[in-house]
């Protein structure tokens, strides 16, 4: 297999072009990310993010046309910068009232069982998102705070929802299904969830596109690294597993979440160490991962300490591999052939020493990196694995706005997104 050429590829968005820009708003517990996306072509037409909300100096940052204006400012709360990001784009352009803005897209980061799909949202989709509140505690509150705001602020436009958690509904039971007492996970919804749904939807749909196969013909392990890190294997564009659970803190070594660990770690360190629920819940979500291995939770200062000979950061390095290689072997058996590995988000997309120890030793399965491949650096989907390698591994760059303003455009209008190219 191969990259197929840009302008070989059919283009299944195409018949968007009738439904104008989106904007996509993803609304932080003290920030507020938003991009204007062409949902046909895929590029940005301007993006920013608010930053520390509520406290004593806030900053913005709005990129459009090549320029990018970043301003200090104390920002009071969620309606306080959403107003600002809208008076820059009237400022500084493009001005949304010229933009043809379709709909208005909101990234929740949990949507339970009830949400398998993106949804216009009313009052009893913010009601049933509040809900939801007690699995997402630090997620769902801020993502309704900036739907109210949104909704208020913009309400001549439809608002959708978009679940990171909806692509993995399509778990089989024996992958999402916790061995607890079945009665208690029902009555607390205790079960495996996964997240960064949009972003593992995106690349397993983009894969198929840029290799020019039916998204049903290839079976695909994505590996989405960043801060936040997880796995999943999709077979024929439907998940069969994912590393991440209940929460987004099962799986993978994260930047400062620990991954899996023995539940009675908690156990013993509340009856030994005296921690309290909260503490716990900051040690393995805000002081563990490669932070608490090393001190370190960015993967570029980590590497510098590996080289300067720091014995932690190596050790950080190391246990963050060795999961990863994990899963990547454990896929392989849920899926039983693996077209393709594909790496991706911050880490994925730009660390090649990442990628190369992943894959080193696993040559007699097929996967390897190719190291002059590995090192070039590129925007665009590509290949990294040697010719002679039986699975494909690439590089393939998320676009997640991307994927939440095409779902969108599908929730308003009731169109099917492409059975062949799913997100991609």
């Amino acid at each position: 297999m191969s990259i197929v050429p840009e302008s070989e590829r059919p283009n299944p968005y195409s018949a968007y072009g009738a439904h104008g820009s989106v904007l996509v708003l993803n609304s932080g517990s003290s920030s507020l990310k938003y991009q204007l996306v062409n949902p046909v072509g895929g590029e940005a037409i301007a993006a920013g993010i608010v930053e520390r909300i509520g406290e004593s100096s806030g900053s913005v940052r709005h990129t459009y046309a090549g320029n990018t204006t970043e301003r200090e400012l104390e920002v009071p709360n969620h309606a306080a910068a959403l107003r600002l990001a809208l008076g820059l784009f009237d400022e500084i352009g493009p001005r949304l009232a010229d933009a043809g803005i379709h709909a208005v897209g909101h990234r929740v980061v949990h949507g339970g069982e009830r949400f398998s799909r993106p949804v216009v949202i009313d009052d009893d989709v913010v009601a049933a998102i509040h809900e939801l509140v007690p699995l997402a505690p630090l997620h769902n509150p801020a993502n309704v705070q900036g739907i109210e705001v949104a909704r208020e602020l913009l309400a001549d436009v439809p608002h959708v929802a978009v679940f990171d958690t909806a692509f993995f509904q399509a778990l089989p039971p024996a992958a999402y299904t916790y061995a607890i007492d079945r009665d208690v996970a029902r009555a607390h919804g205790v079960r495996r969830y996964g997240f960064h749904g949009t972003s593992h939807q995106y690349v397993a749909g983009k894969v198929a596109r840029v290799l020019g196969r039916r998204v049903q013909d290839l079976n695909t392990i994505v590996l989405h690294l960043g801060n936040g890190a997880s796995a999943s294997a999709v077979r024929g564009g439907v998940p069969v597993d994912t590393s991440m659970g209940l929460t987004p803190l099962e799986g993978l070594v994260m930047g400062t979440r620990s991954g899996d660990v023995d539940p009675a770690v908690v156990f013993h360190l509340a009856r030994n160490a005296g921690m309290s629920i909260d503490e716990l819940d900051t040690l393995l979500n805000k002081r563990s991962g490669v932070k608490g291995l090393s001190g370190e939770n960015d993967m570029r200062q980590l590497r510098r300490l590996v080289e300067e000979g720091d014995e932690d950061a190596s050790l950080a390095f190391d246990v963050y591999v060795h999961r990863l290689k994990k899963y990547v072997g454990a896929y392989l058996a849920v899926l039983g052939r693996v077209d393709v590995v594909a790496f991706t988000a911050g880490v994925g997309e730009n660390d090649a020493r990442v990628r190369a120890a992943v894959c080193s030793g696993l040559e007699g399965l097929g996967i390897a990196v190719d190291e002059e491949r590995n090192a070039a650096r590129a925007g665009e989907p590509r290949i990294i694995s040697p010719d002679w390698a039986t699975t494909l591994v690439m590089v393939v760059p998320t676009m997640e706005e991307l994927a939440i303003a095409r779902q969108c455009v599908e929730a308003v209008e009731g169109l099917q997104p492409s059975a062949a190219v799913p997100a991609g």
